[in-house]
């Protein structure tokens, strides 16, 4: 369980409904604005929004800072950790081949009728500690190179791979997302978990291999020669050149020197590395290994969720699950087995280990600071009194808090492109309701909030731009393909969460 910085008892306004309903609608319109039209990062805008809103509902400029600072520390404690040690296990398994590993054994094992089912459950595996724009740049020319050598269609295959990774980004931890929600929700991480997972299977194969079968024959696409992975002699390829300044060509042929890889932050350019002499001995690491390393911190959270359920809370067992299950140790986990087996015994150094694990780091800074924005924007909303007074809205109208949290985030979502900004403020607006619900009834209010961040990804979306030029296509083929994949995503997935509700 991750805590939630707590409303305070006095909200800090005496302003009427009226005036808090219009805060809120100027705080999350400026917000929108300044990133679809104005094109201000979103780190910026959730600053510049929670502002507004603060100023409009009339509350003091120094309490509208500390509410803000103290969203911000709140969310930074509880999701920041866990983001930066699954970005660890994503850049060991890059950077070992573990993922490549995982990707080519199951590929070369099945059929062309079974590719689309094969791509979509090996997307999913390896999703779940990876972010999607990592996961896309390490699946994609993997599809493209199936695509053209078994002569599969490309989105037949290529729709399914998305599904699986968009699907495991938007529904199950550790991801940003999921996160973030479970967070300003209080909701039981292991549950999302479980129930996720639940959710998560159906979703993926109807958005995958069912539609990508069905719109494969409308949408034409072949494999972008520029982007077909090429093999590279093993001399070019080698990840240890003996002398500092030796290097290799990365993917968009740039010159990757030994000290970009092992002395980030810590050598001095053209120093010597310490490594032994002569040349370490690199092999692939084991198809198991790179298995475990994804599965390891989920299943130990699972764990932990199924200890809550069937063992008392004063046993040894309950007790041990309670601490290997945590989330941060769990992860912890991950990381250390990744450590071991897909870097020291697969032949890296520990600088070459350390220089992977620091190399993960950089690219969810940004990420970092959206979330924690994000967390500052909702804790104003609800310190200011917005959230109970959308909690008590919904009371009265009898508005389902599962439909609500859904319909919030795919408004924002639309008009904002970014997913991450549509689960933060969802939560934030309906997390009073949470209060009001059972354990596992929170845990699907999470899930129905991440569906909807889901929803009709368009232009203004990274992701969007992102698929189009990977893929080769043009803006109507993205949006017929992956467009209203993410839509089918959205929907089913929230159906699924309805109906959980319904048994639970």
């Amino acid at each position: 369980m991750v805590t939630l910085l707590a409303a305070p008892a006095e909200p800090l306004t005496n302003a009427g409904d009226t005036q808090l309903v219009l805060a809120a609608l100027l705080g999350i319109a400026a917000v929108v604005l300044l990133i679809a039209w104005g094109k201000v990062h979103p780190f910026l805008s959730l600053i510049l929004g929670a502002a507004v809103l603060g100023v409009v509902a009339a509350v003091p400029v120094d309490k509208i800072v500390t509410s803000f600072s103290g969203g911000v520390g709140s969310t930074v404690g509880g999701v920041g950790l866990l983001i930066a040690l699954g970005a660890m296990i994503g850049g060991l398994l890059a950077e070992s081949g573990g993922a490549d590993g995982i990707v080519e054994r199951v590929v070369g094992r099945v059929s062309g009728t079974a590719l689309p089912w094969a791509m979509a459950g090996v997307a999913a595996l390896i999703g779940l500690p990876l972010f999607f724009e990592v996961g896309v740049v390490l699946l994609v020319p993997i599809v493209l190179l199936v695509s053209l050598r078994v002569n599969v269609p490309l989105i037949k295959i290529g729709i399914p791979a998305l599904a699986g990774l968009s699907v495991l980004h938007g529904l199950v931890p550790p991801h940003p997302g999921p996160l973030v929600a479970i967070d300003a929700l209080g909701a039981n991480l292991g549950q999302t978990l479980a129930l996720g997972l639940l959710v998560a299977i159906p979703t993926v194969i109807i958005a995958g291999p069912v539609f990508g079968n069905f719109i494969a024959r409308y949408v034409p696409a072949t494999a972008p020669a520029e982007l077909l992975p090429i093999r590279r002699d093993a001399a070019a390829d080698d990840r240890s050149p003996t002398r500092p300044g030796d290097g290799r060509a990365d993917a968009d042929g740039d010159l990757v020197t030994e000290d970009d890889l092992l002395n980030p932050g810590t050598g001095r350019p053209g120093a010597a590395i310490e490594e032994p002499a002569g040349r370490r001995s690199r092999r692939s690491p084991a198809l198991w290994a790179a298995v475990v390393t994804v599965l390891l911190p989920v299943v130990l959270m699972l764990l932990r969720a199924i200890g809550e359920l069937t063992l008392a809370e004063d046993t040894a067992g309950r007790k041990a699950l309670d601490i290997v299950g945590t989330p941060i140790i769990a992860l912890l986990a991950g990381v250390i087995f990744a450590m071991i087996f897909l870097g020291y015994r697969s032949g890296f150094s520990r600088t070459q280990v350390s220089g992977f694990l620091g190399g993960s780091l950089p690219p969810i800074a940004g990420i970092l600071l959206i979330v924690a924005a994000g967390g500052g924007f909702k804790q104003v909303l609800v310190d200011a009194g917005v959230g109970d007074l959308v909690a008590n809205a919904a009371d009265g109208a009898n508005l389902s808090p599962l439909l609500l949290g859904w319909l919030v985030a795919v408004g924002i979502r639309v008009a904002t492109g970014s997913a991450t900004v549509a689960t933060i403020t969802a939560a934030g607006i309906v997390a009073p309701l949470a209060d009001t619900l059972a354990g596992p009834e929170v845990a699907l209010l999470a899930l129905a909030i991440g569906c909807g961040s889901l929803f009709f990804s368009h232009v203004n979306d990274a992701g969007f731009w992102l698929v189009k030029e990977y893929f080769g296509l043009t803006v109507g083929q993205t949006i017929k393909s992956w467009s209203v994949m993410e839509t089918i995503i959205s929907v089913v997935g929230f159906l699924g969460v309805l109906l959980l509700d319904v048994f639970l």
